[in-house]
């Protein structure tokens, strides 16, 4: 019997008639592998590919129609330290340094065991990674840890991503792709790294500089017959590419329905396969990497903080919790699940747009409802976000407005908006952007004390001159100045703002996921709310709770955890 599914399991499989009586044995049976993995995305994946090579019979079984996950829509930064790409690259990084970082960072509430699997983990995961699948990866240099001011803190960054990966590996099944949340230009070959500078390109020799071996890249590869893929497409791709040759499958449009136990261990998963019900039996175990609950609306209500919903998350639409909510049924503990991977979001009208250089850049500020700063725009986009909830308990925060002048809109390059042309119109209707030739009018449109907010920019502007932010430090990290002007001085945050019009976009809390879910010990096997583990069920990547708990390293600390602890969990059950 399906032990604590019951109805449930009925009835999320599709079989109300079975209601209450249900048994997944009877179930018409798919296959019977050593691994069940859920999720394709860069957990389950990694994990399915560990597994395979430790000789492991495996099947992979994602929701959607589309192989990838959040981490094919993602830029699929990966932050590992001492990994051997930047070792090659000469950053002075030492176990000693990350392990100081990561427990300054995350603090007591992750456990040493957990963290230092992590670390010892990941440098040994991504070595397997390239010598088992096409892929390569780069060094973010300059893409600094997130608090780099921190013991161990490399101000020089330890994130890494993919190189460039031609799709024809994959031949028909490059079709099935989740697609990225951003759409490279047309004709380009686009690094996350390069975003930084193709922002400044009409105002900077370097980001012009990169525009145009941008450009060279797209051409030399149509050149050469290829379809060049980066960030997050060539992630998934190339994981994709290690499983074909793995001859693993990965059977699309297979959601779990619940997770299959015998005398209280993981022996399987319950699946819809094209729309029928039936049983994969694991003789090893199941890992879950199903990804986070972020577009499951009833989940955010119970566990998050509000105003919350699904509408602001970037995260993959099929993400609503799915293998959280069977290994609750199963017996697990969850953690973290108040939590998310927060970022400053504007409620665009076609998707919400995650900000990272747009807040950041001098000339913005970021105001509340009184028209008041509140915080350093130009701090890790969790940390904003975290700023935003706690302020709003006392004081409307949420939304926040990002105001800039003019001459920023002549400068910099927004979304995909080039310097000097106009927002579409679906972004003034839908009242996520808002202009006015004063700063009063501006005021009046979203709804702020005129008085407050001339006073606001009227500070601003004289930080913004001195080149020193006296009110919140930004500019005092060196994490503060990536997505920045170098041409700007003293500070390359800092601004003023005095040429109208005036603009301001609605800022809510938005993510790249959840980071909430089950609870697993530093052999990524998920634990009971006693400490105990559940035999044969596994979990890595945002369906787990994360090993970063309430804060987030440096660019990649989704990822890399994810793909590490997918490793782990294989390599765990081989030697079981």
């Amino acid at each position: 019997m399906l032990g604590g599914a019951g109805a449930g399991l009925a009835l999320a499989a599709g079989l109300p008639g079975l209601a209450g009586t249900a048994d997944a044995a009877e179930l018409p049976l798919l296959g019977t592998y050593d691994v069940v993995v859920i999720g394709s995305g860069a957990a389950g994946m990694t994990a399915a590919l560990t597994a395979a090579k430790q000789g492991l019979s495996c099947v992979v079984v994602e929701k959607a129609a589309t192989f990838g996950g959040s981490a094919a829509r993602s830029g699929a930064g990966i932050w590992i330290p001492n990994n051997p790409v930047i070792l090659a690259a000469g950053v002075p990084d030492t176990p000693a340094k990350a392990a100081t970082y990561l427990a300054a960072v995350v603090g007591p509430e992750v456990p040493a065991d957990r963290q230092r699997a992590f670390l010892d983990h990941g440098p040994a995961m991504l070595s397997f990674v390239m010598a088992n699948s096409p892929l390569r990866f780069r060094w973010m240099e300059g893409y600094s840890d997130y608090y780099p001011q921190l013991p161990g803190g490399l101000p020089n960054g330890r994130s890494i991503e993919p190189d460039q990966l031609d799709g024809n590996i994959l031949g028909a099944e490059l079709a099935r792709l989740n697609p990225s949340y951003m759409t490279v230009p047309s004709g380009m070959v686009v690094f996350s790294t390069d975003y930084k500078w193709l922002t400044l390109a009409a105002v900077s020799a370097k980001g012009a500089a990169v525009a145009t071996q941008c450009l060279a890249r797209g051409t030399r590869a149509a050149l050469l017959g290829q379809k060049p893929l980066t960030m997050g497409q060539s992630l998934a791709a190339g994981l994709r590419a290690g499983l074909l040759a793995a001859q693993v499958p990965v059977w699309l449009n297979t959601p779990l329905s619940d997770l299959y136990m015998e005398n209280g261990a993981a022996a399987g998963a319950v699946v819809a396969k094209n729309g029928t019900p039936g049983l994969i039996r694991a003789r090893q175990g199941v890992i879950v990497g199903s990804g986070g609950f972020e577009h499951n609306a009833a989940m955010r209500e119970q566990y998050q903080q509000q105003p919350i919903g699904t509408q602001w998350t970037v995260g993959a639409k099929e993400n609503t919790g799915d293998g959280i909510r069977a290994g609750r049924r199963a017996g697990a503990a969850l953690d973290l699940m108040d939590d998310a991977w927060w970022g400053p979001t504007i409620p665009l009208p076609d998707q919400p747009y995650f900000c990272l250089a747009e807040r950041t850049l001098p000339g913005g500020l970021l105001v509340n409802a009184a028209g008041a700063r509140f915080v350093n725009e130009a701090a890790p986009y969790s940390d904003v976000v975290h700023t935003m909830y706690e302020r709003n308990a006392t004081a409307p925060h949420i939304p926040a407005w990002l105001i800039v002048d003019q001459n920023y809109r002549n400068r910099y390059l927004f979304k995909d908006v080039l310097p000097t042309f106009a927002f579409p119109d679906s972004w003034y209707d839908s009242g996520a952007a808002h202009k006015a030739w004063t700063l009063d009018a501006l005021a009046g449109r979203i709804g702020v004390p005129a008085a407050a907010l001339r006073a606001t920019v009227n500070r601003f502007n004289g930080l913004a001159r001195s080149g020193t932010d006296s009110d919140f430090d930004r500019g005092a990290s060196v994490y503060d100045h990536y997505y920045t002007d170098p041409a700007i001085l003293p500070n390359s945050c800092l601004a003023p703002l005095a040429l109208a019009p005036y603009y301001a976009f609605k800022i809510v809390p938005g993510d790249l996921g959840t980071k909430g879910g089950l609870l697993t010990d530093a052999r990524a096997r998920v634990l009971r709310p006693d400490g105990s583990v559940i035999p044969g069920l596994y979990a890595a990547g945002n369906a787990s709770a994360a090993v970063m708990g309430h804060s987030y390293a440096g660019a990649g600390s989704t990822i890399g955890p994810a793909m590490t602890f997918g490793y782990i969990a294989a390599r765990d059950l081989a030697e079981g």
